[in-house]
């Protein structure tokens, strides 16, 4: 049996977490709104029409901000149509579905208050450019005697949203965006309307676009271009990524999560190439605002789009998750973790019934997809400091990567509660591994509680009825002088909570 041991030292600190690393998203994309977070008319809707049942499971996951309208929706998404009380219903381009409109922004801000969540707030840079930037930032954030302010109000909103996220577009290096840009074209207008806007709110924080994904054709050099003209007006810059299983190789699918820390790397080199060349002192931070697996769903969900277009929240990306799905979003929030000192916020794509870890029925009841799990622990137990941790132990190769580490681990100090919590996969899919934690730093600390995901079916689902996926509590360990010890089952997600 292999066996990895790793030391956890008070000493070896990484970065203060911020809470914003454990978002989520909320695009205008098949049932996420419409039957998902609002269905006025349905058993468990209060009296603004949203699903009680789901926000009971969104402040479960507790979720501190979440990304809105999208996604690739925004890209042709006219504001002005979701507020008041007049609504005009517009087709999406994007999903090629009819968005009537009757959930907006101020439905949204409404719902992120009881959801006791932020709202990061995306804008079209698409269609549209800096004059509609500063009409919507004056509309959610003015109180001043101002037109788009007035309008806010005599919509029944006295005082400002006061939204201090900001997207400047969506995955604008895209060809498959509305509006699609050049990294040149997209540069400039993202430096105009960053630094307009903070002419008019100098409290805001913005979110330039990154790369879709690592393995675009213009990627790092959409980085390095597009900063070269907005470094000086944004404060983050975005990535995007998906993970799949279409090839059914379970072990080289859980040595992907290595990729997101290669896409990572690479961003961060980008910027801090920008940094050097503007001989700026300002460090890029980086916002992973969209990530998951998806992989489900896609083919049919093409087909399903091209021959039935212009619907109303249809059933869209509606991945059913299954074992190794769960595994998989554990090692990408524990890469997410390791990289807290530049990766300071990130979003979970998506919250509801979307490629989502909440799934909701059309007349019945909401219930936790399999990678709910992994998703609130990491959220709940994972707020503090990051810590470096030190690891040795075995490692194996797998169809496409090579020195892929048995045991894939994160550690995260909790001061003020005086906790320490290791998340913690074992990647190998038939072997177990020896597993033990040097925790002497943290004199006086005892295991209060180990949980895991365990299990032989890499595809067995959670449903409405059941939840077959879930963890439970682990006895078999032991706790020596400071050391403790387990053994890891193959294919689990472990996470071990430390304190006084």
């Amino acid at each position: 049996m292999e066996k990895t041991k790793i030391v956890v030292d008070k000493e070896f600190t990484l970065a203060e977490i911020d809470k914003r690393l454990y978002g989520s998203f909320i695009e205008h994309l098949g049932r996420a709104v419409y039957e998902g977070i609002y269905q006025p008319g349905h058993a468990s809707a209060d009296e603004d029409g949203f699903r009680k049942d789901t926000l009971e499971l969104v402040k479960e996951l507790n979720v501190p901000v979440v990304r809105y309208p999208g996604g690739n929706y925004v890209s042709n998404f006219y504001w002005e149509d979701s507020v008041g009380p007049v609504r005009k219903p517009r087709l999406d381009l994007a999903w090629r579905t009819l968005e009537p409109n009757d959930f907006g922004l101020g439905e949204f801000a409404k719902w992120a208050k009881k959801a006791d969540t932020e709202i990061m707030m995306a804008l079209n840079l698409g269609t549209r450019g800096v004059t509609d930037a500063l009409n919507l930032l004056e509309y959610c954030n003015l109180d001043a005697d101002s037109y788009y302010a007035d309008m806010r109000r005599s919509h029944g909103r006295k005082e400002p949203y006061d939204i201090k996220l900001w997207c400047l577009g969506n995955e604008m290096d895209g060809p498959w965006q509305v509006g699609h840009k050049t990294a040149e074209e997209y540069g400039r207008l993202a430096a105009e309307t960053a630094k307009a806007m903070k002419f008019m709110d100098p409290s805001i924080e913005l979110i330039s676009c990154g790369s879709s994904t690592g393995t675009m054709d213009t990627f790092p050099m959409w980085e390095e271009t597009t900063l070269t003209e907005d470094y000086d007006y944004v404060d983050y810059i975005s990535l995007h990524s998906y993970y799949g299983n279409s090839a059914n190789d379970t072990e080289d699918f859980f040595a992907s999560a290595d990729d997101m820390d290669s896409f990572i790397n690479t961003v961060t080199c980008a910027c801090d190439f920008v940094k050097a060349k503007k001989r700026s002192k300002k460090t890029m931070k980086l916002s992973f605002d969209e990530w998951n697996v998806w992989f489900h769903q896609i083919a049919s969900d093409e087909d399903d789009m091209a021959k039935k277009p212009w619907r109303k929240a249809p059933h869209l990306l509606e991945d059913h998750y299954d074992y190794e799905d769960a595994i998989m979003d554990g090692l990408l929030l524990i890469t997410l973790i390791n990289h807290s000192d530049r990766v300071r916020m990130a979003c979970l794509a998506q919250l509801v019934n979307v490629i989502a870890p909440i799934m909701t029925e059309t007349d019945g009841k909401a219930w936790r997809q399999t990678i709910f799990y992994p998703f609130m622990q990491a959220s709940c137990y994972g707020r503090g400091t990051a810590l470096h941790v030190v690891s040795h132990g075995g490692t194996h190769s797998t169809s496409k990567h090579e020195n892929v580490t048995d045991i894939k681990s994160a550690a995260v100090w909790n001061k003020e509660k005086d906790e320490v919590t290791i998340f913690a996969v074992n990647r190998h899919i038939k072997e177990a591994v020896t597993f033990e934690a040097d925790m002497r730093s943290f004199e006086g600390y005892r295991v209060i509680e180990y949980t895991a995901i365990e299990g032989n079916d890499m595809l067995a689902v959670n449903d409405a009825d059941n939840e077959r996926v879930k963890p439970c509590e682990k006895t078999d360990w032991k706790m020596d002088g400071g050391i403790f010890s387990t053994v890891m089952k193959p294919a689990s997600w472990n996470v071990i909570r430390f304190g006084k």
